[in-house]
């Protein structure tokens, strides 16, 4: 259901005005206009009378799209309220419960709420501030918040474009403004609010400092690349000579500010804010629900890793101990899987996905297979043979690789899991199936993030203490080219 306003919250008219005043300017007297002369403002008051006859519909087509109703916006809110409900359960007295609790209650006050918020952003100098009081002075009704934000796209200072965005994001609707083509940061960034789902249009303001052939070619290719949802404005149009022939010959001569020149936003605007006003609403309120959804599972995936850390600190040094006590052959490491299997059941356990003891082996075995076909068994052997090759350990120089390597990938296989858990949905009942392809990715993501030269060489170290107590640590030495 989309509630309608009773009228559109702002109203234009001023540019068509300035036009009339103009015209009965020169019915009274001789006018002679500079640069950006009457011709200019006669052709502005003319497009504007002629965009009133056939009001294009680009700024409805982005909502057109969004597929979001009242009850869809609840549901959402509702799996915001279980992921945090499971941050409960799992933490006592988490300190950022109040917080998110508050919040999720906002929410649902947030469903029926009928002041529309307008973000006004851009790069600087683009007219923000004087847009912004030019459509205040138009309000009919208090059912609009304007809010600037601070200049995008600034090399230095406290305000980010991450937080810029981020402030963005909380409003239901952005006019995005520009004063020329778009340049290729201003691109990415109105990219960003469409794959956001952010409701937004292209203002080019400032349309009078260019001829108008010039400002017509902008304005044309704006909404080719934009594929239309562009306005084109003069918040605070550029003062023009005035030159006045009185009947005694004598003339006068003056600077006259023209009207603002937003005939087109104010009726596009009106009419989204008119026409999909709740609706908008409730998109902000979804994308609200997500942020903080996501919020409260990064605490939660937070207090699991906590858990998960030494339950996988403890399998790798079992499988260090059962793989140095009986070394196999290196296509052969992952032999300990009976040990990752009851990994895979105890981080299971932490992320709230059940697995049998022969689910949990079939998993094992399938990321020893995956790590098989990865090289990744290969590559760390070789560089943990590398970092051994100087010490003198004969005897259980095989024993010893066959250990640590067995250590190795089972921390890869734990941190793996843990981070495969991680992106999956909240459990209600639990799930066995794993996406393979996720699951190998995963792999390949975690196996190079711990293939740093300091951290293998410390890693090695500490395996060497655990299996070889009275051997001196071993010499640290290269293996960037190895694990390259």
């Amino acid at each position: 259901m989309v509630v309608k306003l009773q009228r559109p919250i702002l109203v234009g008219g001023l540019g068509l005005s300035f036009s009339l005043w103009m015209l009965d300017s020169w019915h009274d007297s001789i006018v002679q206009v500079g640069e950006f002369g009457l011709l200019s403002a006669l052709a502005v008051g003319g497009g504007l009378w002629l965009f009133q006859q056939k009001r294009p519909k680009d700024s409805l087509k982005q909502l057109d799209g969004m597929v979001v109703d009242r009850a869809t916006v609840e549901s959402a809110i509702a799996k915001t309220e279980t992921v945090i409900n499971q941050l409960a359960q799992e933490t006592e007295n988490h300190p950022a419960l109040e917080t998110l609790r508050e919040q999720v209650a906002q929410l649902l006050l947030e469903l029926d709420r009928q002041k529309i918020k307008v973000a006004v952003t851009g790069g600087k100098s683009v007219g923000k501030s004087t847009l912004i009081q030019v459509l205040q002075n138009l309000e009919t009704q208090n059912s609009v918040s304007l809010q600037e934000t601070a200049p995008l796209f600034r090399e230095t200072g406290e305000n980010s474009d991450a937080a810029i965005l981020a402030e963005v994001a909380k409003s239901d609707f952005v006019l995005f403004l520009t004063n020329g083509d778009l340049t290729d940061s201003e691109f990415q960034t109105l990219q960003q609010l469409k794959a956001a789902n952010q409701p937004n249009m292209l203002v080019f303001n400032k349309q009078d400092q260019y001829l108008t052939d010039e400002s017509a070619n902008i304005f044309s290719q704006l909404k080719q690349r934009m594929q239309g949802n562009v306005v084109a404005t003069a918040a605070s149009p550029i003062a023009i000579k005035v030159r006045k022939h009185e009947a005694d010959g004598s003339v006068q001569e003056w600077m006259e500010q023209p009207a603002a020149d937003i005939q087109q936003l104010t009726h596009q605007l009106g009419e989204v804010l008119a026409q999909q006003g709740q609706r908008l609403v409730w998109v902000t309120t979804m994308r609200k629900a997500g942020l903080l959804k996501a919020e409260a599972k990064n605490w939660l995936n937070g207090t699991r890793r906590d858990r998960a850390t030494p339950i996988i600190e403890q399998y790798q040094w079992i499988a260090a101990a059962a793989a140095f006590a009986n070394p196999v052959p290196a296509f052969d490491i992952l032999a300990t899987a009976a040990i990752n299997a009851q990994m895979v059941m105890d981080l299971g356990n932490i992320y709230q996905q059940k697995f049998s003891l022969e689910q949990a082996q079939t998993i094992a075995g399938t990321m020893g297979s995956l790590m098989l076909k990865l090289g990744l068994v290969e590559l760390s052997t070789k560089a943990i043979s590398t970092v051994l090759k100087s010490n003198a350990v004969t005897f259980v120089a095989a024993g010893v690789v066959q250990g640590v390597s067995a250590a190795y990938l089972t921390r890869v296989a734990g941190l793996s899991l843990v981070e495969y858990f991680q992106q999956q949905e909240i459990a209600i009942d639990s799930g066995t199936g794993l996406n393979l392809e996720n699951l190998r990715q995963t792999l390949q993501k975690v196996f190079q993030q711990n293939q740093q030269i300091g951290f293998l060489q410390g890693f090695v170290k500490q395996g060497m203490k655990r299996l070889l107590p009275e051997v001196q640590p071993v010499e640290v030495v290269n293996v960037q080219k190895v694990m390259g």
